[in-house]
Parts: structure tokens; C-alpha cells; sequence
């Protein structure tokens, strides 16, 4: 499935509860050695706040793969320096101190040789902080599969299709052997407001999730598509008096210290 680029203003709507997990997972990291603070997959900067806050003293690098994206981290002023880039493949050519990826690696295969990679460029006691999304077998994603799959047969195949987080002691014992590793999983009831139209989960999922496979579909096929997601969730996170939802939400984090 490809995906069109990144619309900041959709995704920022959420920008606080996306926030959360990462500062969570920033409260982890420990005292770090000389460098500078990577942000990977920095997007419009939903972080950069909370990591120039922590580490003032140091530069700030955000790395992503949209240009639209890097426009809106760019005009907030706290990045040193800002490079589009293909999380896959980088090559810092310097030595950051930490490298931290909030929400993006989900996106990302083969998570053993990326996550090995991405370690091998840190010092010793430099820091890898992660955290990433595992809601695929819950209603919200497994929703939206199975009804392209059911609807768009001849476009969705997902037969040999496995979930891209895994549990967080299979990074825990995958990361062992480089350092210290520290793993965990929340899961957030999130308390999602009514929206002027449509579900609310559906609003949440639009800008993330939902992107890769509205991109796949005409205009037409797309409203059939939302109609029927929409119908489904309603049966599955039902709206309380008030109108707003409760929509439980995991999310795996880990943070591996070089060295340690």
C-alpha cells in the first residue's frame, strides 16, 4: 500500500494525546553522555518542546521522510538542524547522544537489523528510547482491514499479513545483548470528545492508520469504505451520554542505555 504525504494539520489535532506516551517514555532515559538529541521521526515537532526542555543545553536534529512535515517542525525555531531522510537508511556522520522515536518504527520492517543499526552509531551510555503503537488486533485497526480486504478483494490481501509491533519482551531479549534494556506496555483509555461528524475513533485514526489504505481506494469507494469502519465502530466503542468514547489504546516502549 503507499501512502500520500503526512497532513500535519489532521494529525495535530491529537497532538495531546500522542504527546503523553512520549513523555512518558522521555521520563526514562537517563543521564546521557556528550551529543547531540535525535529526534527520528520528528514530523511537525510534536516533541521538540518536551526535548528541548529536558536536554537545553544540547542541539536538537530531526529527522523525517515528508517535506510537509519538516515545514511545520522547522517554523517552531528549536531544531539545530532538520533532514529529510529515510529513517531506513540514515547515516547520522556524527554521534548523537540519544535517539528518540515516538511513534514511527511501527511504520518500519524488520525491526531487529533497524533497531540494531540504530544502536550501533550511539556511545557508550548514549540512549535508544522507542515507543510504538500496538493496537493492530484491536476493533480500530483490525476493523479496517478486514473490511478492505472484504470489500476490495482484488487490492487487499492480508492472508500473510503479521502485526508490525511485536511485545515488549521480544524487544526486551532482542536488545539484551547491547547494552540495558528497559521494556514495557501501557495501555491509555483514552476519552475521545464527539465530533461534528462521523465517529470519533475514526477522526483518531484517519491521520495514522487509516491513511495507507483510504490512499488505495477512488473517492467513491472511499465513502463506502469510511461508511461501513463507521458503522462497525459504533458497535464496538459505543458513544456514552454525554457523546464522548472511551477508546482503549497499547502502546509498547523500551529504552536501551549502550553499554550499560
Amino acid at each position: 500500500m503507499t501512502t500520500a504525504d503526512w497532513n500535519p494539520e489532521a494529525y495535530q489535532r491529537f497532538r495531546g494525546l500522542r504527546l503523553r506516551p512520549a513523555l512518558e517514555l522521555l521520563a526514562q532515559v537517563r543521564d546521557l553522555p556528550d551529543g547531540p538529541v535525535v529526534d527520528m521521526g520528528c514530523g511537525a515537532g510534536a516533541v521538540a518542546e518536551a526535548l528541548s526542555t529536558r536536554y537545553p543545553n544540547r542541539d536538537l536534529y530531526g529527522i523525517d521522510s515528508s517535506a510537509t512535515m519538516l515545514a511545520e517542525a522547522e517554523a517552531m525555531g528549536l531544531y539545530a538542524r532538520l533532514t529529510r531522510d529515510d529513517a531506513n537508511d540514515w547515516t547520522p556522520g556524527y554521534t548523537p547522544a540519544l535517539i528518540f522515536s515516538n511513534a514511527l518504527a511501527n511504520w518500519l520492517p524488520d525491526h531487529a537489523t533497524l533497531f540494531a543499526r540504530w544502536a550501533s552509531v550511539l556511545p557508550d551510555r548514549g540512549a535508544l528510547a522507542v515507543q510504538m503503537p500496538r493496537q493492530y488486533d484491536e476493533p480500530s485497526h483490525r476493523l479496517l482491514r478486514e473490511l478492505a480486504e472484504d470489500m476490495f478483494p482484488d487490492r487487499f490481501d492480508f492472508a500473510e499479513w503479521t502485526p508490525p509491533v511485536a511485545p515488549p519482551q521480544v524487544y526486551a531479549d532482542m536488545l539484551a545483548p547491547l547494552g540495558d534494556i528497559r521494556a514495557w506496555e501501557t495501555t491509555y483509555v483514552q476519552d475521545l470528545a464527539p465530533v461534528a461528524e462521523g465517529h470519533p475513533v475514526r477522526h483518531f485514526t484517519r491521520s495514522t492508520v487509516m491513511r495507507p489504505f483510504v490512499a488505495e481506494l477512488s473517492e467513491e469507494e472511499a465513502v463506502r469504505y469510511v461508511a461501513a469502519y463507521e458503522t462497525l465502530l459504533a458497535k464496538h466503542y459505543p458513544a456514552r451520554a454525554d457523546g464522548h468514547v472511551h477508546f482503549p489504546f497499547r502502546r509498547v516502549f523500551f529504552v536501551l542505555t549502550r553499554g550499560a
